[in-house]
């Protein structure tokens, strides 16, 4: 690997979600999606303009007025961006970039609703990466509709790409037993799963976690802190007990330091957690689980045990009841399916089949057609 970096310094590869190893540019808190083959010409093209880009401030040249560049950059000054985290902002770049990169000349209300098909047709072997490129075109050409550039939104007219599956697998009880059967307590496999499992924290709130995060109230010390993502407005306030189990786990844990911090005592970054569950999970036999399937699981476990959609928000942080709402649903078809088949096979009149039901019907036909 060492003789390829050389050739393209700041290229790193990571595996998704799926375990489909990939590549990125990285530099300055950036990055910049370059594929899943390496060395070849797509992949040079997109390195090339990742470097170029990043190298080169944004709207350090002189762009052309009413262009795409010229737009890319005025949403960067937006209220819109700046409220943005700074880990929205870098997704939200390895989108934009690449499209700002190939089409950065051409005119903003010139755009129409069949190049928007086309675009997005490029990556319609990823139909996520499709759907997430059209969210950010639409982000922007709204931007554009509030400069009067243009009068109508061409991405909004354009339908997203239809996912197979529900995102991110969310772990069963099987899969958490085989983790745990796997790391023991006290290595930071083991920690890192049971803080997220029982927090509900995504990987940019997990790893800041600290002591300083426990409070001590009438009812029992508790975790409390706010959403990263939403940290511009305030962030949204967590405020949870602490489980028993949870509480156990990070007994031995030192008290200045987070709880998932690296062997040098410092904060591990929301990818670097990451990367070691992908290794982590992958040692386990796990393929298909990731850190983000942990939220989805305690999201899960909560909707089984009865909480509500609005319960379940309190926890996981959510904004909109869209997302838990998959959960609790998914919990009540299936207490739903085990009551009614419980009501079917304590029927009384079990001896009534349905063969008697339809030869009593056939009976009650024959005087009709008579």
């Amino acid at each position: 690997m060492k003789p390829l970096r050389k050739k393209f310094p700041g290229a790193t590869p990571y595996f998704d979600r799926h375990g489909k190893r990939r590549w990125r540019y990285r530099k300055g808190g950036r990055s910049v999606e370059l594929g899943t083959e390496y060395g070849s010409d797509d992949f040079v093209e997109r390195y090339e303009a990742a470097v170029k880009s990043i190298r080169r401030p944004v709207g350090i040249d002189r762009t052309i007025p009413g262009s795409v560049n010229d737009l890319v950059v005025s949403f960067y000054k937006s209220p819109v961006w700046k409220a943005l985290s700074d880990s929205t902002k870098r997704t939200y770049r390895g989108h934009i970039e690449p499209f700002r990169m190939k089409h950065g000349d051409k005119p903003v209300n010139q755009l129409e609703r069949r190049h928007v098909m086309k675009i997005l047709a490029e990556k319609a072997d990823t139909p996520a990466a499709a759907n997430n490129l059209r969210k950010r075109l639409m982000q922007l050409l709204d931007h554009a509709i509030a400069l009067d550039w243009i009068s109508t939104n061409p991405a909004r007219l354009v339908k997203p790409y239809k996912l197979d599956g529900s995102g991110f697998h969310t772990w069963d009880e099987g899969e958490i037993a085989r983790f745990f059967q796997v790391y023991e307590p006290g290595t930071m496999a083991h920690t890192a799963v049971t803080l997220m499992l029982y927090t509900g924290a995504a990987r940019v709130d997990a790893v800041k976690l600290g002591p300083w995060n426990l409070k001590q109230s009438a009812d029992g010390p508790r975790f409390e802190y706010r959403r990263q993502k939403t940290l511009k407005s305030n962030g949204v306030l967590i405020s949870i007990p602490l489980h028993p189990d949870l509480a156990e786990v990070l007994s031995a844990s030192a008290d200045d330091r987070p709880f998932l911090a690296t062997a040098y005592r410092k904060a591990r970054s929301a990818e670097g957690l990451g990367n070691k569950m992908r290794q982590w999970c992958d040692k386990a036999g796990l393929d298909a689980c990731s850190a983000h399937g942990l939220r989805k699981a305690c999201a899960r476990r909560l909707a089984e045990a009865g909480a509500s959609a609005h319960e379940i928000m309190s926890v996981t942080g959510h904004k909109t009841l869209a997302e838990v709402q998959r959960y609790t649903d998914a919990a009540m078809r299936e207490g739903l399916a085990d009551s009614a088949f419980e009501k079917l096979i304590s029927r009384p009149n079990r001896e009534q089949t349905v063969v008697n039901l339809q030869s009593r019907f056939a009976k009650n036909n024959s005087k009709v057609l008579k």
